[in-house]
């Protein structure tokens, strides 16, 4: 098979001989393994490298993925990472499992008393804005979003929901992945810095340029567009429980 790219980021799913790995670009790449392939982890002061198994790929994991060409796509020949990030994970991982269950036991006693239950009421709004053809958050975004996560952890049953917007530059495709990849940024963000449950996080979603604040004819509009919308929502069922 062709040599194919190398891959350096972050494992961000696994599912069965596959994985999924996200770059610093925020585009994400699927690749197989396979018994062939190589799994190394580097530690010491001379970086001396372990063998591991397919195993060690946890999600969080930051790799430099070595590629085949395939015909179905990249083939991982080699995966490699420092043993401190794979000592991360693993930790992170433990410390997941041992609040599953009281986690799943939240989970499931929300979803039950919001069965059926499809309005709700908007107790906040944060928009957060983007420059023109970024995702990247700025400092201020970044405190607005923990100030915003603060805010409804204080509020009871509140949900958040998160919307991405664009301006009217770019072609409706380019746009639709813009918006999305923004609102993931903001997800990411309130769950990893902020702390935000994701079990209290609705599916986001990117509306490219819907539901424009301004005009976008000019760019002071436009700037405003440019957006991702934090809402806090709690179901007019159990608004006030």
């Amino acid at each position: 098979m062709v040599e194919g790219p190398e891959i350096k980021g972050t494992i961000t799913a696994r599912s069965g001989n596959r994985m999924k790995v996200a770059t610093a670009d925020g585009a994400s790449t699927i690749i197989a393994i396979t018994d062939a392939t190589k799994v190394k982890a580097a530690s010491g002061f001379l970086g001396s490298n372990k063998k591991l198994g397919a195993d060690a790929l946890l999600n969080g994991i930051p790799v430099t993925v070595k590629t085949l060409q395939g015909s179905g796509g990249l083939i991982a020949s080699q995966i490699s990472f420092k043993n401190n990030d794979l000592k991360t994970a693993m930790t992170i991982r433990h410390g997941t499992n041992q609040r599953f269950e009281e986690q799943a036991a939240a989970t499931e006693a929300l979803r039950g008393r919001m069965a059926d239950i499809d309005q709700y009421n908007v107790k906040s709004t944060t928009n957060v804005f983007f420059d023109t053809g970024k995702f990247a958050l700025s400092e201020q975004a970044k405190a607005e979003l923990c100030n915003t996560a603060a805010a409804a952890e204080n509020t009871n049953n509140a949900l958040i929901l998160v919307v991405g917007y664009t301006d009217s530059v770019g072609s409706e495709e380019y746009n639709q992945t813009l918006s999305e990849k923004r609102a993931g940024r903001v997800i990411n963000y309130l769950q990893q810095a902020c702390r935000w449950k994701p079990y209290r996080m609705l599916t986001p979603t990117g509306m490219a340029e819907a539901d424009p604040m301004a005009s976008n004819d000019t760019p002071e509009g436009k700037a405003q567009n440019r957006r991702v919308s934090v809402n806090v929502l709690v179901s007019k069922g159990l608004d006030g429980i």
